[in-house]
């Protein structure tokens, strides 16, 4: 293996949005996080949705009459 070709490999701190914080080595020091194991909706079984652009309720008030359909 080649000399002073390989970055520095240190401790590092992950910090998740949520508050978690994990400690780890890699090449970077401080490394921050939007979803961690702790707060994955996988894991805590809670969904999230999120709204871009108003397209999860364009979605629902597009479909809204399926439902009433469905149910009759």
């Amino acid at each position: 293996m080649k000399e002073s070709i390989h970055p520095a490999y240190t401790d590092a701190t992950i910090t998740c949005v949520c508050g978690n914080v994990i400690h780890t080595k890699s090449t970077k020091k401080d490394i921050k996080v939007d979803i961690c194991s702790n707060c994955h909706p996988f894991v805590t079984g809670k969904q999230k949705i999120l709204d871009t652009a108003g397209r999860v309720e364009s979605f629902r008030r597009k479909y809204a009459g399926l439902e009433k359909n469905k149910k009759k």
